[in-house]
């Protein structure tokens, strides 16, 4: 299969990178998630937008680019090089699919362009502490009323859910006819009723507990474009987990560099490290583990919009199987060739792998998705 990217393509990637590597390095990213009130800087986020990066996933009607699986996986690769904390990911990828593939088209003229353009910011908010890896698994419950609905539930680990201008809150409708049905509702952020707890994950990202205590919305809240909410998360989900298999890849080629300059500088018994076989034996199974997984994550871009769900989830599965084996593998290699400073956090090293931790269990952990795998298979 040829894996060769077009010219726009390879522009897009080399033009994410190059403002990535200029005013996103480590110390710069530091500074961000020390002090930032949001957990990530709305500057550099005006700065995706400007660049057109915040369109790529919207739709060409709603003044988007209309781009498919394969630009973001790049724009994905870049951002996992940077270890970028802007919610490029849960807004400019999973949320607006999700509005734009579940949403009506008043919702989508509505909240599209707007995200496309930096000034809203959409996430989300369907895991809950009794799903783990079973996205079907929701307890959340809408009550119709005369006017709208009534939300009770609890949402838990939403990525940038607290500085999220929009929650898109999944829940199962209680009304006789329909009841257990899965709908989404687009929740503004300050409603009454609605409580958060925000705080950081172990790789630096913001994160957010959110309890609705009978919150009361509209009725035009409710995400209604026509298609099936079920059927449709579950290909959101897919079109996520590409994503960060793209930006696993990034951060994975970022630690291997490191890792090899550092094999070269230091120096015991009066050679470079990077001298002794056992080492580079260690370094070319890392660089194994990374090729394996780009070619996974190729095929993960390529199969996240497969009609059949059962093909499609069998691709995702095993790309995450083996990206995750590769961020468990060249993680633990990095840090143990590091040493003890490996672990520090004023070494780049320790963030990389907290990322690559959160990722290996991210939409699935490893076993998870093997487990998948076999079952599809028998």
């Amino acid at each position: 299969m040829d894996f060769t990217f077009s010219e726009e393509q390879q522009m897009l990637l080399e033009t994410t990178r190059r403002f990535i590597a200029k005013d996103y390095g480590f110390e710069a990213r530091r500074r961000i998630r020390e002090k930032s009130p949001f957990g990530f800087s709305p500057e550099i986020w005006q700065t995706f937008a400007d660049i057109g990066l915040l369109a790529l996933n919207v739709p060409e009607q709603e003044d988007g680019l209309g781009s498919g699986p394969i630009e973001t996986m790049l724009v994905m690769t870049a951002i996992g090089e940077g270890l970028v904390l802007e919610p490029y990911l849960a807004s400019a990828v999973i949320a607006t699919k999700a509005i734009a593939t579940l949403g009506n088209a008043q919702q989508r003229a509505t909240m599209l362009p707007a995200m496309a353009s930096g000034e809203l910011i959409a996430v989300l908010a369907h895991d809950e502490p009794a799903t783990r890896f079973d996205w079907r698994a929701i307890a959340t419950t809408a009550t119709p009323t005369d006017d709208g609905y009534v939300l009770t539930g609890h949402k838990s680990v939403i990525a940038h859910g607290g500085s999220a201008d929009i929650l898109l809150v999944t829940a199962r409708l209680a009304a006789p006819g329909r009841e257990g049905t899965l709908c989404a509702f687009a929740v503004p952020h300050d409603a009454p009723d609605m409580r958060q707890a925000s705080y950081t994950t172990v790789d630096g990202v913001p994160a957010a507990d959110i309890w609705l205590d009978q919150v009361t919305v509209p009725a035009v809240a409710l995400l209604d474009g026509g298609a099936d909410t079920k059927t449709g998360l579950a290909h959101i989900r897919d079109i996520g987990l590409a994503a960060v298999c793209a930006e696993a890849v990034g951060v994975l080629d970022r630690l291997l560099a490191a890792t090899v300059e550092y094999a070269r500088n230091r120096k015991q018994f009066g050679l470079p490290i990077g001298k002794f076989q056992a080492l580079q034996h260690r370094m070319a199974d890392m660089v194994l583990h990374i090729e394996q997984a780009r070619s996974m994550s190729y095929l993960a871009a390529v199969r996240c919009t497969e009609p059949d769900p059962l093909v499609r989830s069998r691709a995702m599965s095993a790309a995450k199987v083996v990206i995750g084996q590769a961020c468990r593998f060249v993680g633990q290699q990095a840090v143990q060739l590091h040493g003890g400073m490996g672990v520090t956090d004023e070494l780049d090293v320790s963030h990389y792998f907290k990322r690559l931790m959160a990722i290996e269990l991210q939409f699935g952990s490893t076993d998870h998705h093997l487990e998948s795998f076999a079952a599809q298979l028998v």
